[in-house]
């Protein structure tokens, strides 16, 4: 049973430096059932993203899921259809994918409030 006095956890989904950074900076929660993170490699799908991005995007103890941004563009789909706040998305860089703003759907959405992408 989740108490929304203990806080909300952070989740992860991308490549192994990634996780393992986030994991060894305290963000990692593992139960029986699952856990808050997903490292992403060449044996993962994209149903596989997808299916973890659902689970952690519907839990009441998630309030931030960070991805890293190669790993959002293989679930793009869904991310366009997600409106939730919390638990807020965030699209992270990795060491070997630089982050391209053009690419978030955050930043899609800010720049399309702002009045900008209408040619």
């Amino acid at each position: 049973m989740y108490s929304q006095s203990e806080g909300k956890l952070v989740a992860v989904i991308g490549d192994e430096d990634t996780v393992t950074g986030f994991l060894l900076a305290g963000c990692g929660h593992r139960t029986a059932e699952s856990t808050n993170f997903l490292v992403c490699d060449e044996k993962v799908t994209s149903v596989h993203v997808e299916e973890k991005f659902r689970e952690l995007s519907t839990r009441p103890d998630v309030g931030i899921i960070l991805i890293n941004q190669h790993v959002a563009s293989s679930i793009r789909h869904v991310l366009k259809d997600y409106t939730e706040t919390i638990p807020t998305v965030l699209e992270i860089p990795s060491k070997d994918h630089p982050y391209d703003p053009e690419q978030d759907y955050i930043m899609q959405r800010v720049n399309m409030y702002l009045g900008g992408g209408q040619d």
